[in-house]
């Protein structure tokens, strides 16, 4: 979800224009959607085939340790045999693009979760619905997941890694200044209050606060849940409209405002565009922060609390980032791809491999597993993680996630700015979610 590895902005920006033409220009997706639905379908059993058939798997970089444990585990234990490739994660959506535009695209794909509903459309995924129907556990898988992946009632992914935005605090930090440490700010006013007595501490090198202020998919990562948690949606439920200039998205813009005027703000964090957003909290310099629930096992050498992330008046939610996995539409082997990602979904995956390595959970019925309950962070994460929610847009990468979107041009007017043009920037997110 998060745009947190780059090339330089312009870079980036050709590279999605090419992929949006690959993407458009798909003849042999299967033509219409209904086509590609029909044609795409995958019909085996409920636990698919376990023959010895050699699959391919494609994922990101960021996902590349949970991915690699998924596999291990997998290959030790089936006939079939997972062959996984990690791609730069600037590089994968061009990859994914000239795949798909040539019919090669692996057995299995990976996909940032806000790329899922375009690449559905395309006909880049096969039908999973009865296989998912069957699953005994299916209202138990998160939903979030669920419905960016659905089209036209048909579903054509399953949860892969689960990354969700959480407030994380430096609890050490929080008694040098006074802060009852077990007591997470439960409304946006008590986070800036929090913040600034952080800041009050005057030691060298430490801030109050951190965020990625040039970097649009760490903005809607952290700042979409306050707005969710205070009762506001940041779009409508078709995707065509945004929602950013609400009461309360308003406040989450002036209290950034007001932290950013008070110096409690990282100073980096002015043209952080993703690469090292986590780098100060990670070193123990920051108080507080919205921070993924992934990195957890990088905060070492000091106490860190977790909690959802308040809204205005209170609450809780997260973002539910991450990955989505399905079966690609150039798959031969779809009964034994489908055999990979019900054992995925299964006790054995989700405990013994994604909770063990202090990983989410991608079914609620499991959140309560006997790694969670050892560290009651990890049961807090699971928990909010049913809270959460994945925003769904056919045009989210141009509305928010890339560089110079309307997006980051509303956040950067709202916080380094005076704030006036909140509503004529929203005008133009709407202008883009519309295209």
């Amino acid at each position: 979800m998060r745009n947190i590895r780059g090339r330089s902005a312009r870079q980036r920006a050709l590279a999605g224009v090419a992929v949006a033409g690959l993407l458009l220009a798909l003849p042999a997706c299967g033509g219409s959607d209904s086509d590609a639905s029909s044609t795409a379908k995958v019909s085996v059993g409920p636990n698919g085939t376990d023959d010895g058939a050699k699959l391919t798997l494609w994922t990101r970089a960021p996902l590349e340790k949970q991915a690699k444990l998924l596999v291990a585990a997998y290959n030790s234990s089936h006939k079939n045999q997972v062959a996984l490739t990690v791609v730069p994660n600037d590089d994968y959506v061009a990859k994914v693009g000239a795949a798909a535009g040539a019919n090669g695209l692996p057995d299995l794909f990976a996909a940032d979760i806000v790329y899922v509903p375009n690449w559905v459309k395309s006909g880049l995924f096969k039908d999973l619905t009865g296989q998912i129907n069957g699953l005994s556990y299916k209202d138990a898988i998160n939903k979030g997941h669920l419905t960016a992946g659905t089209k036209d009632g048909k579903e054509y992914v399953l949860p892969f890694v689960l990354d969700l935005s959480m407030l994380f605090w430096n609890k050490d930090l929080f008694k040098e200044a006074g802060i009852d440490p077990d007591k997470a700010p439960a409304s946006i006013d008590e986070y800036v209050a929090d913040a600034k007595k952080v800041q009050a501490l005057k030691k060298p090198g430490v801030y109050g606060t951190a965020t990625g202020l040039n970097c649009g998919g760490c903005l809607v990562f952290t700042w979409f849940p306050g707005i969710w948690a205070s009762g506001d949606q940041v779009m409508n439920p078709e995707g065509t409209q945004s929602l950013l200039n609400s009461a309360n998205a308003k406040k989450v813009y002036d209290s950034w405002r007001d932290l950013w005027k008070s110096g409690a703000v990282l100073p980096s964090s002015k043209d952080e565009a993703g690469p090292t957003w986590t780098a100060g909290f990670t070193a123990g310099k920051v108080g507080l922060m919205y921070y993924p629930a992934t990195l957890l096992s990088s905060t070492t050498g000091f106490d860190v609390g977790v909690s959802g992330i308040p809204g205005v008046s209170g609450g809780a939610s997260t973002f539910v980032g991450g990955d989505g996995i399905g079966v690609s539409k150039d798959s031969k082997n779809a009964s034994q791809a489908w055999n990979f990602l019900s054992w995925m979904m299964s006790e054995d995956a989700q405990v013994e491999v994604l909770a063990k390595d202090k990983d989410v959970v991608s079914r609620s019925d499991l959140a309560n597993n006997k790694y969670a309950t050892a560290d009651p962070r990890l049961v807090t994460i699971n928990e909010v993680a049913g809270k959460g929610e994945t925003p769904v847009a056919i045009n989210f990468q141009q509305a928010f996630n890339a560089p110079n979107s309307p997006w980051l041009t509303m956040v950067r007017h709202a916080v380094l700015g005076d704030g006036a043009t909140v509503d004529k920037d929203n005008d133009q997110i709407t202008a883009v979610l519309g295209q």
